[in-house]
């Protein structure tokens, strides 16, 4: 399959997500340069537009963001939250279509074959999905919309932030021509290098061999280049599945092994999936505790319960359990929550035995959660949390 005349592809992409929504929560952050990121061990996760003028861009370690913007904000992933817009952004996208995927935390990709008859043309559609997510979140983003999938993902970084690319069928051989080459995806490093060496530096040059010379120079990637220069791409958008678990770790600023420090970070992270559980409608049978070593040997203990459970005590109960027998007798750089194997079952009570309260577990989570979903995460500290550096 080729491209479908009047197949289009949207893909939506967020601007500077993780840092634009530690600006949106703090309004004194805002048009400053901005980093996600912290610790001295530790990378760049986002960098706001105002501190990519200084050359501070995800990826690189945070020690040298630090020298290339030494009076730049540096503030930790609170990975929690960004999820949390996430979802939100994502219900917006299936108001649009039913076949959505969330390729990360901060874009999806979204058929739009036939949303014309709903939303006019696709120059109309990718300002209506921008208008939309941002009245829902209040964050920007890009789109791109294209025949293909991967014509789509390199349209919506033409005009960031806050913008849109439309590319028609009738325009994707010119656009072929001229895009460098190291724009599709895949192509990069080695692959890059060879290419550079045969003369090739825009996809349209690919096509000045034919496939069989691709694949004995580059095997199957060669097959894949070649369709792609072609503006070929058959992968279809599948829709969204549900997570299959949900986890929290955090790499300490310094080894520890101190049992308060890593009873307070399992409460933390026991809250956080709890919370994240609770959203999703769900509970989990297993609860897995993840520890890497100073010497970065990982280790994984998981216990199944009897019930589903999504209730904060519940698992941070089971991981305590868990540490206990992981006895860590070396320092720990990580350590992790995770909850899997979800599946409500009914629940049963039993006539012999009186129910031990009138208020069931989960309450103070749902009134935690309802006073946080108004004023904000920040609103409510359990007291074994207090003073404790987040």
């Amino acid at each position: 399959m080729g491209m479908d005349p009047d197949r289009y592809i949207a893909h939506i992409d967020m601007d500077a997500f993780f840092a634009s929504v530690e600006q949106l929560d703090h309004p004194e952050w805002r048009g400053k340069p901005l980093a996600v990121g912290d610790g001295p061990r530790s990378v760049v996760s986002a960098a706001s537009y105002e501190i990519r003028k200084f050359g501070v861009r995800s990826g690189i370690p945070v020690a040298q963001a630090k020298k290339l913007c030494p009076h730049g904000l540096f503030v930790p992933v609170r990975m929690w939250r960004y999820k949390e817009m996430s979802r939100r952004v994502m219900a917006v996208l299936q108001r649009f279509s039913p076949l959505v995927e969330q390729a990360s935390v901060d874009e999806a990709y979204l058929d739009a074959t036939g949303l014309e008859r709903l939303f006019g043309p696709p120059e109309a559609l990718a300002n209506t999905i921008r208008a939309e997510v941002f009245q829902e979140t209040e964050l920007t983003c890009s789109v791109g919309i294209a025949p293909v999938r991967f014509l789509a993902k390199i349209a919506s970084d033409y005009n960031k932030p806050n913008g849109q690319t439309i590319l028609h069928k009738h325009e994707v051989r010119a656009f072929l021509d001229q895009l460098p080459v190291q724009k599709i995806p895949g192509v990069g490093g080695r692959a890059l290098e060879t290419l550079t060496g045969l003369g090739v530096r825009r996809a349209g040059d690919v096509l000045r061999h034919p496939q069989d010379y691709w694949r004995k120079k580059l095997g199957e990637r060669g097959l894949w280049l070649y369709e792609l220069a072609q503006g070929r791409d058959d992968r279809p958008v599948t829709p969204f599945t549900p997570p299959k678990s949900s986890s929290a770790e955090n790499t300490f600023e310094r080894d520890t092994r101190d049992p308060a420090v890593l009873r307070r970070w399992l409460l933390l992270q026991s809250e956080r999936v709890g919370a994240d559980l609770r959203a999703q409608g769900v509970r989990g049978r297993t609860v897995t505790l993840k520890a890497t070593f100073a010497d970065f040997r990982k280790l994984t203990r998981s216990r199944t319960l009897d019930e589903p459970v999504n209730d904060t005590q519940s698992i941070f109960e089971t991981a305590l359990v868990l540490l206990g027998e992981l006895n860590p007798r070396q320092d720990l750089r990580l350590i992790g929550v995770g909850v899997s194997q979800f599946g409500e079952r009914p629940r049963q009570l039993s006539l012999l035995t009186p129910e031990k309260s009138a208020r069931p577990k989960g309450a103070l989570d749902q009134a935690l959660d309802a006073v946080r979903g108004r004023f904000g995460k920040a609103a409510i500290v359990r007291g074994d949390l207090l003073d404790f550096d987040k």
